[in-house]
């Protein structure tokens, strides 16, 4: 009886002393689990805000790129794209031969070229005959965007229109009662067909290019021989006109 008495007294204090280092041991466990936890909720946090910088990096990236675009597309802008600029503003306002210099609720041919480029610091004369001896000769070939193209539509030897050439082959300028100001296909045309020169007035470097001492008065269309200048396609004509005869 006293020896199992006693071996079972052992026995508890070895199971006792056991289940004190399981307790120690989960303690200690439980103890560390937050640490851990929070290492790994830094170790995370740090990372989501290296990614978030990451993209803050490219967001800045981009914005200096699409900064850079701004500033290169303003700095490409031309006076030939203003001048086409302001006569697009006037499509579809009516043509009428011989409108006043400065009007803007009517032109024709010559009076509307005057006055787009007149509005971008460019002064080019009155007349398409007179616009014709200003600036320097361009061959067909060689047209630009600005470019001002005469033609004898009549085929008589006399210059009775003025346009502006766009590019894509298109022509701006404004032509017969009931047209006004629009944009036309060049090629084919009655204007190519009765070609006679292009003229540059605006130089590689933007700067006006019309020959010195030439007149810009703001008279009717007429040369100082008294003959008029912007004759047949500038003049209102009938329907039944042949094409080449009208604007």
């Amino acid at each position: 009886m006293n020896n199992n008495f006693k071996l079972n007294g052992r026995a508890k204090q070895t199971f006792a002393g056991a289940a004190l280092s399981i307790a120690i041991a989960f303690t200690g466990g439980l103890l560390a689990m937050p640490q851990t936890m929070h290492a790994a909720a830094i170790d995370s946090s740090n990372k989501q805000t290296t990614i978030t910088d990451t993209q803050m990096s490219t967001t800045d990236k981009q914005t200096t790129t699409t900064n850079k675009q701004t500033t290169t597309s303003a700095k490409q802008e031309t006076a030939a794209d203003r001048v086409i600029a302001t006569g697009k503003q006037f499509l579809g306002v009516p043509y009428h031969f011989g409108a006043d210099a400065g009007r803007t609720d009517m032109f024709d041919c010559s009076s509307f070229t005057q006055y787009v480029f007149g509005q971008n610091g460019i002064d080019i004369p009155r007349s398409s005959r007179q616009q014709a001896k200003t600036g320097t000769a361009v061959a067909k070939d060689d047209l630009q965007p600005g470019d001002l193209v005469f033609s004898d539509t009549n085929h008589d030897g006399v210059i009775n229109h003025v346009s502006i050439y766009i590019g894509n082959g298109q022509l701006l300028h404004t032509y017969r009662v009931g047209v006004g100001v629009a944009i036309s296909e060049f090629d084919g045309s009655a204007w190519d067909r009765g070609f006679v020169t292009a003229r540059r007035v605006i130089s590689d470097n933007d700067q006006p290019v019309v020959a010195p001492g030439e007149p810009s008065a703001s008279n009717p269309d007429s040369d100082s021989d008294g003959q008029a200048a912007d004759t047949g396609l500038d003049r209102q004509q009938d329907d039944s006109t042949s094409q080449d005869q009208q604007e």
